[in-house]
């Protein structure tokens, strides 16, 4: 228990750093952002109580709008992802209780599953940092694309990233 502590709170540190250094510089063809960082919140253990869920995504997005002064953009976009992830889980595979390992991944879920679950939560995450940064829906065709090219980004980089993780488990 205290050593999948420790891993997840060295993978949320790695994480929010190489965001804000170099993720955050990323912006392919001025529409598609990469957010690795997500990738915390899509694996914390689903038998963890709602208010840890809560606090990390929090906490999570916070510390990624101090680094890139997003004024809580993060903060408010990881809270709803992190609140959202449990309903978005269920949407595909709806007993919980069937799962082998309390960690949301190909192994517990199966591939098609947990790939459905991740890009859902990506989808999900962009689609409220975009729509937060606009303000509004005076350019819906970029807004659309920066949505849609943010998401498959992020999820191209967290499938790779989650197949690199998970050869270590």
């Amino acid at each position: 228990m205290t050593k999948t502590i420790i891993q997840f709170a060295i993978l949320t540190v790695v994480l929010i750093l190489a965001q804000a250094m170099v993720f955050n510089n990323i912006c392919l063809f001025n529409v598609a952002v990469p957010f690795v960082f997500i990738y915390v919140l899509v694996r914390l253990p689903l038998n963890l109580s709602v208010n840890w869920v809560l606090t990390i995504g929090f906490l999570t997005g916070l510390s990624v709008d101090i680094f890139a002064n997003t004024q809580g953009m993060n903060a408010l976009a990881c809270t709803i992802l992190a609140m959202s992830r449990r309903n978005v889980l269920h949407l595909y595979f709806p007993r919980e209780d069937e799962l082998t390992d309390p960690e949301p991944s190909a192994k517990s879920l199966g591939l098609d599953v947990y790939m459905k679950y991740l890009f859902t939560l990506v989808l999900l995450y962009c689609a409220v940092i975009f729509l937060i940064e606009a303000c509004s829906f005076f350019d819906p065709v970029r807004l659309g694309l920066r949505i849609v090219c943010s998401s498959v980004l992020s999820f191209l980089l967290l499938l790779g990233l989650d197949s690199v993780l998970s050869r270590h488990d």
